[in-house]
């Protein structure tokens, strides 16, 4: 196991595809002569999502359905995907129509900065496409779900129309939406059974997209891979984890789905590139913000002991020194060693902090038998005695309390008092990753003491999160 020892010295994506367009003008005398009523109405018919309400309010759509919920019904892929296990990016062609309006192409800028409420809002189609029976002239997509007639515009907008110019009359179009326009959650949804759970999220590590599938969605493993390569942008493998996290080195066996199958990758964390092969080594993005929590806690001249440094997010921010140990050795090692010179009879002059950092979930807590008797000699000011940062998983209804009997039982100590719990992310469904943080005794660090036995009382932690937080 790789162990750092270190001293701080501080100086889901679319593609913009112009969409196959075919008119069909609503004329002004089949939107306000009732004679021409039931012609309108077969025609509009066959447009998604719209329906009739009565003469006196036209056509309507209903307000309580929200944007995405109505994007799900229009905009959403055919229904013979359903069931498919081997993505064919052909079967997802769909001919929607939309409304457009008719604008002369000098004045579009201008007017579609007061038409945001009529034009269409659908990410990878143009909101603003060219005529195609004239050059001159541009079509501007206006939201199905609002415009229907002229009657549609609002007073506002039925103003800037008529100082530019602009005839209000709507015609339909009908677009052709294929594998590109469709967002990634939107195809799974389509091709999973329906009411299953889709999987549109990931951890990403460099071109990698991780993902961990339930049972019900692995017989469409390979296709959901696809899609996450072929939606998100400089993704170029997929990956799933196929066991749990639970040996020694902390890593995990992993299938690829779909994509290459170079596992050698590049990521960027606080300003730093970290380069590895995410099949042999752990890393979490989702574990960015607590690597920066320890080591701002840190000031010029400190120490830092990264016990289980893996990648080393800890230690590389600042000047290190390696050593490839298993944990316990590096702690009764290299750790001892430094700390008999940080407490020596010279310490008093100094200034800085040590920490420990214990960061192995799993098995980390039964590490903290190794700081028993470490030292030799008469302990110092107990405000000189280093900070562990000990993380651990919990499954307990009051995970903090939890974590700190653990702890406390390993060393033989109650730190209930004397300790702080911070919450580092939630894992899975009633288990929390936490991190308690306690300045180590002299009666648990020292040789000869006992608990009661020396005059060295230890300084409190600042408390971050207590068992009553959780």
């Amino acid at each position: 196991m790789t162990t750092f020892f270190r001293i701080l010295w501080r100086p889901f994506g679319f593609s913009r595809k112009l969409l196959k367009v075919e008119s069909c003008r609503i004329t002004e005398s089949e939107s306000l002569i009732p004679l021409a009523w039931a012609s309108l109405i077969q025609k509009l018919s066959r447009t998604p999502g719209i329906f009739l309400l009565d003469q006196r309010k036209r056509f309507s759509t209903m307000p309580e359905i929200e944007t995405h919920q109505r994007d799900s019904e229009l905009f959403s892929p055919p229904s013979d995907v359903r069931g498919m296990t081997e993505l064919d990016r052909t079967a997802f062609k769909k001919t929607v129509t939309i409304p457009v309006l008719k604008v002369r192409k000098e004045i579009v800028n201008k007017l579609m900065r007061s038409l945001k409420r009529a034009a269409l809002q659908r990410p990878g189609i143009k909101r603003v496409i060219e005529d195609p029976e004239d050059e001159e002239s541009r079509l501007i997509m206006l939201d199905p779900y609002k415009m229907f007639t002229d009657d549609s515009f609002e007073k506002g907008e039925l103003s800037i129309l008529k100082q530019l110019n602009v005839n209000p009359q709507i015609s339909k179009y009908n677009l052709e939406l294929t594998y590109e326009n469709f967002k990634s959650e939107e195809i799974l949804k389509a091709v999973l059974p329906e009411g299953q759970d889709v999987t549109s999220g990931f951890s990403r590590v460099g071109h990698i997209a991780h993902l961990n599938l339930r049972d019900h969605q692995l017989p469409y493993k390979h296709l959901i891979g696809q899609v996450m390569i072929d939606k998100n942008p400089g993704i170029t493998s997929a990956v799933n984890k196929i066991n749990n996290i639970d040996n020694t080195y902390r890593n995990f066996q992993m299938e690829v789905l779909s994509g290459e199958e170079n596992m050698m990758t590049k990521v960027r964390e606080n300003n730093y590139t970290y380069e590895f092969d995410f099949s042999k080594v752990y890393w979490n993005p989702r574990l960015s913000t607590e690597h920066s929590r320890i080591t701002e806690l840190l000031k010029p001249g400190d120490v830092l002991f990264d016990v289980f440094a893996g990648v080393g997010p800890f230690a590389i921010p600042v000047k290190v020194k390696v050593f490839n140990l298993d944990g316990k050795d590096f702690l009764q090692g290299p750790v001892r060693e430094e700390l008999m010179q940080q407490l020596g009879p010279l310490s008093k002059e100094r200034k800085h902090s040590v920490h420990i950092v214990m960061n192995l979930p799993a098995k980390a807590i039964e590490f903290l038998s190794a700081f028993k008797s470490l030292l030799d000699g008469q302990p110092c000011g107990s405000e000189l005695f280093p900070i562990v940062h000990c993380y651990s998983f919990s499954k307990d209804a009051n995970p903090a309390k939890d974590v700190q009997q653990r702890a406390g039982t390993v060393l033989g100590i109650s730190l209930e008092a004397c300790s702080s719990v911070h919450l580092v992310r939630n894992v899975a469904p009633n288990k929390e990753m936490l991190c308690i943080t306690f300045r180590i005794p002299a009666a648990i660090l020292y040789k000869n003491q006992t608990l009661n036995g020396d005059n060295h009382e230890d300084p409190p932690i600042k408390r971050q999160r207590t068992d009553k937080d959780f």
